[in-house]
C-alpha cells in the first residue's frame, strides 16, 4: 500500500520552479502571542520580522483533539487524525502495558507525508525532533523525537535511533553536544536550533523539520501569558533568528516556515473522570496499583478534551450506559463538562476512530488522574490544551516567508498547510483534504 501511494506521488509532475523550505513548530505558539506581541509586552523581533515580510494566519483551525501529536501529522500531510491514524498523544492503553507509550513511530501515519512526496521526488529530506518521526524511511537525515525512562540512557536511545554517524557530525559541525537537546528548555531548543542549522550547511536539504518544545513546557507549567512564557518565547525568537539566518546563508532562497499546533488555556480545576466511569461499574482497577484489571468504557484523556472508548463499540447497552452517565454529569456545570459528542459528529470532525464518545470540558477544567475523591479537584498545572478546536483560544499559529505571498491570511484551515508547503516545494499531495492557501 504504502509503495503505491509513493508511486502516485512520484507520478505527479513537480512545477519547475521550486523551493527549500524549512518548517519550524513552536509548540503551543498562540498566534496573538506574536500578531499582538507589542500589546503584550513581547518582544519577538524575528517572528514579527517574519510575518510583516511575509504571510500569516490570524489563527490556524486545528485537529481534534488540539494537542501535540495528532496537529503535527496533519502539518505534514493535509488530513485529519481519522485518517492519518495518529489519534491522540498517548496511545490508548487501557491496562497501562506501554508505560503510557506515545504516538512515536512514522509507521503508524496511514497517508503520505511532505518527507514522503520530496524524497519520492528525489529531492533530501531532514528532520529534528520532529513527533511521529521514529524509523521514517522517507527521512534521509533524521534525529527523531523519542523518550522512555527520561534519563541519560534515553540520550543513547536516540543516537541509536538517528541517521548512523549523523549525531556525531552534526556535534563536530555545530559545537553542540548531542545531550544538551535531551529537555524542553529554552537552551535545549537552542541546541537543537544549532545542531539544525548544521544539518542545512552540511547536506542542503529540500525539506527540513524542527520541533521547538519548551514554550509549551512552561505553558503547562506557569501558564499562558504568564511572565515565564512570554520570557521563553523571546528565547525561541532568538535561537530561530540565528537558524533562519544561517539557513539563509546556505540556501539563499529558501522559504521559512513557521507554525503550531495549538493554543493554550488557564486552567483552575481538574475533572477526575476515571472515578464516575470506576463508580458506574464501567472499569475496575487493581486497589493499591490503581492499574485497570477490566474495563467496558475506559476515558481516554486529551487535556481539555477526553475521548470514551468503549470496549466492544457495539454493545448498546454499554453504550447506553455511557450516554445516561455522560448526561448526568454534564447537567451540573460544576463539574466542567461542556459539551459530548457521539460517533457521527467525532467522525464529521474527524476525530480518533477509536472513540464513541468525546466529551469537551469548559475552558478552565482538564482531565485529572485520580481515581478516588471527589470528582473535581483543584487544577495540576497551570495551563493546557486539547479542547474542541471551536476555542479560538486553541488557534494555532502560521507564518512562512520567502514566497510571493504577503499579507494577512486571515482564519485557516490546518489542513491547507502541507498542500501549500507542498506546492512551494515543488512536489504532489493528492492525498491532502486541505488546499493550497494560493
Amino acid at each position: 500500500m504504502r509503495a503505491l501511494t509513493l508511486a502516485v506521488l512520484l507520478a505527479v509532475a513537480a512545477p519547475a520552479s521550486a523551493s527549500p523550505v524549512l518548517m519550524v513548530s513552536i509548540d503551543g505558539l498562540r498566534p496573538l502571542d506574536v500578531i499582538d506581541a507589542k500589546a503584550r509586552g513581547i518582544s519577538v523581533p524575528v517572528l514579527t520580522g517574519l510575518m510583516k515580510d511575509g504571510a500569516y494566519a490570524t489563527g490556524v483551525r486545528n485537529m481534534l483533539p488540539t494537542v501535540t501529536y495528532p496537529n503535527h501529522t496533519t502539518l505534514i500531510t493535509g488530513v485529519a487524525p481519522a485518517l492519518h491514524g495518529i489519534s491522540n498523544n498517548v496511545v490508548f492503553d487501557p491496562f497501562q502495558k506501554n508505560m503510557e507509550g506515545w504516538y512515536w513511530y512514522s509507521s503508524d501515519i496511514k497517508v503520505p507525508t511532505l518527507w514522503d512526496a520530496v524524497h519520492a521526488n528525489h529531492q533530501v529530506t531532514a528532520s529534528v525532533s520532529w513527533p511521529v518521526s521514529v524509523g521514517n524511511p522517507s527521512i534521509d537525515y533524521n534525529i527523531p523525537e523519542y523518550w522512555r525512562a527520561t534519563t541519560a540512557d534515553d540520550v543513547k536511545l536516540l543516537r541509536a535511533l538517528a541517521t548512523p554517524g549523523l549525531i556525531p557530525q552534526l556535534e563536530a559541525d555545530s559545537g553542540v553536544r548531542f545531550a544538551a537537546t535531551f529537555a524542553e528548555t529554552p537552551a535545549a531548543d537552542d541546541a537543537r536550533a544549532k545542531i539544525t542549522a548544521a544539518l542545512i550547511a552540511r547536506e542542503h536539504p529540500q525539506f527540513t523539520t524542527l520541533h521547538i518544545l519548551s514554550l509549551d513546557g512552561i505553558e503547562h507549567e506557569a501558564g499562558p501569558g504568564s511572565p515565564e512564557a512570554k520570557a521563553t518565547l523571546e528565547s525561541i525568537d532568538k535561537s530561530v533568528g540565528d537558524l533562519v539566518a544561517a539557513a539563509r546563508k546556505a540556501e539563499p532562497d529558501i522559504v521559512i516556515v513557521i507554525v503550531s499546533d495549538h493554543g493554550f488555556q488557564a486552567i483552575e480545576h481538574d475533572v477526575n473522570l476515571a472515578i464516575p466511569f470506576l463508580a458506574a461499574g464501567l472499569a475496575t482497577v487493581d486497589p493499591k496499583t490503581h492499574k485497570v484489571t477490566d474495563w467496558q468504557a475506559e476515558p481516554w484523556s486529551a487535556g481539555g478534551s477526553v475521548a470514551v472508548v468503549l470496549k466492544d463499540p457495539n454493545d448498546e447497552a454499554v453504550k447506553a450506559k455511557v450516554r445516561a452517565l455522560l448526561a448526568k454529569l454534564a447537567a451540573d456545570p460544576a463539574n466542567g463538562i461542556a459539551k459530548v459528542i457521539e460517533k457521527p459528529e467525532i467522525e464529521k470532525r474527524g476525530g480518533a476512530a477509536e472513540a464513541s464518545f468525546w466529551i469537551d470540558l469548559q475552558l478552565g477544567y482538564e482531565m485529572g488522574r485520580a481515581f478516588v475523591g471527589p470528582l473535581v479537584t483543584a487544577g495540576s498545572i497551570k495551563g493546557t490544551h486539547g479542547y474542541f478546536p471551536d476555542h479560538k483560544e486553541m488557534r494555532a499559529t502560521f507564518i512562512i516567508d520567502g514566497t510571493k505571498k504577503h499579507g494577512d491570511l486571515g482564519d485557516i484551515d490546518m489542513r491547507d498547510i502541507a498542500p501549500t508547503v507542498a506546492k512551494v516545494l515543488g512536489v504532489g499531495l493528492p492525498s491532502a483534504t486541505g488546499r493550497p492557501l494560493w
